[in-house]
């Protein structure tokens, strides 16, 4: 199971800001974090893949 946090959510989404990686992941059409920790929310990275697939094409890794 791989798991991705907003670091790494930066990165798949081109390196956009701090700031646009909030506005994305608290959007209701993100996936749902797997589990709230200490450091930050974290997601599963095919979820996430999923997601950029149908909302930012253009991102998708083949």
């Amino acid at each position: 199971m791989e798991l991705v946090g907003a670091a790494e959510i930066r990165v798949m989404l081109g390196g956009i800001s701090k700031q646009r990686v909030y506005v994305i992941t608290s959007h209701r059409n993100f996936p749902e974090p797997v589990a709230d920790l200490v450091q930050g929310k974290v997601w599963l990275k095919s979820d996430v893949q999923e997601w950029i697939k149908e909302h930012r094409p253009e991102l998708a890794a083949d």
